[in-house]
């Protein structure tokens, strides 16, 4: 595991290279993991490639694949990424590309649980209690002990296939209300054994998955979580519990790194994202129902919140003081200054999600001019336009 090296004191050049757990990068930003919905068969294609090709060539030091389920009822939609022998050629072909731009390549993996697409993958969506979800209009079943079990060496053996197609990293999701996120929620996790009830039984899941990727690939390849500081509703996960789940991970020795995130998929996903909440495209772009519903119900499930530059920092800073591994600060990130602010409290990375879909060789231009800064208006129709292929609507080429 790496250990926190840098002090608040110490100027940090971000462009610099830095050790990640095993891994050196050529720079500190991270292009953050965004659902790039273009698998529409569950295979790795030349689009998705170029998808993260133009911002390695645009100079991030890594760039994170989202999202690779390590089991097939763990997907958000039928054609995303899982780890099989069939997607191995594409991912090989995929980390090649990114290597050959300078950069490394980290994969997301996870299991979407709660928030998987049950209706259209044929199997139920898997969640830590029964319950009924609006955003996927369904009742998740209650994980057994055995799909604990198979989901946790899922993640294992997700790793080990990182490894074999060239991955340089694993990002394990532990945020945003999927799976193992919504055990450590004392608002959707209702169990009465030893997944739930305490927060040392609702971080169960957790640690074991992180363990049992540690143990499948050692230090082969680094090993990060993106975890949630805050549900952001009532009664959910929040920075208290977070702040104790990250000092576990880290004195468990599975991690090199925590990114810290922030919202639930399943119960207020504007959260994560800050600036405007794009209801009438998001209507645009879904079937019946749940068309209807954003149209009359939408302002209060996709709530809006103002924007500003590293919007997560101050919740992050929480976790900066009290644990002593590296961290990844997220949330509005989009030039040198809040960078450097980054830097300055203590976060060996950061990573860059909206304003590299508006930009993919910011972190170029902003080597070549410490005054640039991203021209991303935080509009947020880029989180429409993922069923068609994520991109920024208003870049034209």
């Amino acid at each position: 595991m790496s250990t926190f090296l840098d002090t608040p004191t110490t100027r940090i050049d971000p462009f610099a290279p830095a050790k990640l757990g095993p891994l050196t990068l050529r720079n500190r930003v991270i292009k953050a993991a965004t659902f790039e919905g273009l698998t529409p068969k569950g295979l790795v294609t030349d689009e998705l490639i170029e998808f993260h090709r133009r911002p390695a060539a645009g100079g991030v030091g890594m760039t994170t694949v989202a999202y690779c389920a390590v089991a097939p009822d763990g997907r958000t939609a039928p054609g995303q990424l899982q780890w099989t022998d069939e997607t191995r050629p594409g991912m090989r072909k995929l980390t090649d590309a990114i290597h050959n731009e300078g950069a490394a390549v980290s994969a997301q993996i996870g299991h979407a649980g709660p928030v998987a697409a049950a209706k259209y993958l044929g199997t139920p969506a898997l969640g830590p209690s029964r319950a009924f979800r609006m955003t996927t209009q369904n009742f998740s079943k209650p994980a057994t002990k055995a799909d604990i079990a198979r989901i946790t060496e899922g993640h294992a053996e997700a790793a080990r296939r990182a490894v074999e197609a060239g991955f340089d990293a694993v990002e394990i999701h532990f945020g945003h209300n999927y799976l193992i996120s919504s055990f450590l929620s004392p608002k959707i996790n209702k169990r009465k054994d030893e997944y739930g009830g305490s927060l040392e039984n609702r971080a169960r899941f957790a640690r074991e998955a992180a363990r049992a990727v540690r143990d499948a690939v050692g230090d082969k390849i680094a090993i990060l979580a993106k975890l949630n500081m805050d549900d952001g509703v009532p009664g959910g996960f929040w920075l208290d519990e977070s702040i104790q789940v990250a000092k576990w991970l880290e004195a468990d020795g599975s991690l090199d790194a925590l990114e810290l995130t922030a919202g639930s998929s399943l119960l207020n996903p504007m959260y994560l994202f800050k600036g405007d909440a794009p209801l009438r495209d998001f209507a645009a772009v879904m079937p019946q129902p749940t068309k209807l519903g954003i149209q009359l119900v939408g302002k209060h499930f996709l709530r809006e919140y103002p924007y500003r530059d590293g919007y997560l920092l101050e919740d992050a800073k929480q976790f900066r003081s009290q644990l002593k591994m590296p961290l990844v600060l997220l949330g509005g990130i989009t030039g040198r200054a809040i960078i450097d602010e980054a830097m300055a409290e203590g976060f060996q990375f950061v990573a860059a999600a909206r304003a590299l879909l508006r930009e993919p060789d910011l972190v170029n231009r902003m080597q070549e001019d410490a005054a640039a800064a991203s021209l991303c208006n935080h509009c947020n129709k880029c989180m429409t336009a993922i069923y068609g292929g994520t991109h920024c609507v208003l870049r034209t080429a």
